[in-house]
């Protein structure tokens, strides 16, 4: 990564926000853009930052069960309000419905809080790459849980089938387009028409569906 990746924590724990920032103030093209302890003040503080016109984050750390607003919440206002920022949820809890409505609602990652520090800046620098990063334990489960759509793989073109296990391979619309030789705006599209033939709304969710169908396989 050549350039600064702005990164916001949100977390209801103090503790737990100090050692992460202490962390990530270690990484190499990371800043950290700032805190909060919980969803609604992570929007407040995006809000305020674009109303000054500040760079916002391009990624914001966020845990799962807060006070006042939880992260799966937060996460899908700042998929709605703040494209531009992707959410890495990163908690403590292996629940599946839990992490698998934070998925539903945009985040574009996920980690446990035991996971080491290299996955932790592995997940940031996907996420800035608009790629993916799955915990590999909760990965599997999500996989085995997550039910493929009535229509199904079934219905997708060849090509859409050859982007889909790009996609599920962390290849970015840039590099699915370099590697079928075809434009990133096609490639663009292929994505967005085999989300919606799958019934889904995030990437991450394709990565799931593709693990399934065995087109690719889970981390090992």
């Amino acid at each position: 990564m050549s350039e600064t990746i702005g990164v916001l924590v949100v977390d209801d724990h103090a503790v737990v926000r100090r050692g992460v920032v202490a962390y990530l103030e270690a990484l190499d093209n990371v800043e950290v853009a700032g805190e909060a302890a919980n969803g609604r003040e992570a929007l407040d503080l995006l809000e305020s930052l674009k109303v000054r016109g500040r760079p916002l984050p391009g990624v914001a750390l966020m845990d799962l069960m807060m006070p006042k607003m939880d992260g799966a919440e937060a996460t899908a206002e700042i998929a709605r309000r703040f494209p531009e920022v992707r959410v890495v949820i990163l908690t403590s809890f292996g629940e599946v419905e839990r992490v698998q409505a934070a998925l539903e609602n945009g985040a574009a990652g996920y980690l446990l809080k035991d996971a080491g520090p290299s996955e932790v800046a592995a997940a940031i620098y996907a996420a800035a790459n608009d790629d993916v990063f799955l915990d590999t334990a909760v990965a599997r489960r999500l996989a085995q849980k997550m039910r493929s759509p009535q229509s199904g793989v079934a219905a997708l073109t060849s090509r859409e089938r050859d982007v889909l296990v790009l996609v599920a391979k962390g290849r970015s619309n840039r590099e699915i387009a370099a590697e079928l030789v075809i434009s990133e705006r096609t490639a663009r599209t292929h994505v967005s028409n085999l989300l919606g033939k799958l019934g889904l709304r995030s990437r991450t969710q394709a990565v799931l569906v593709a693990m399934r169908e065995g087109l690719v396989a889970p981390p090992s």
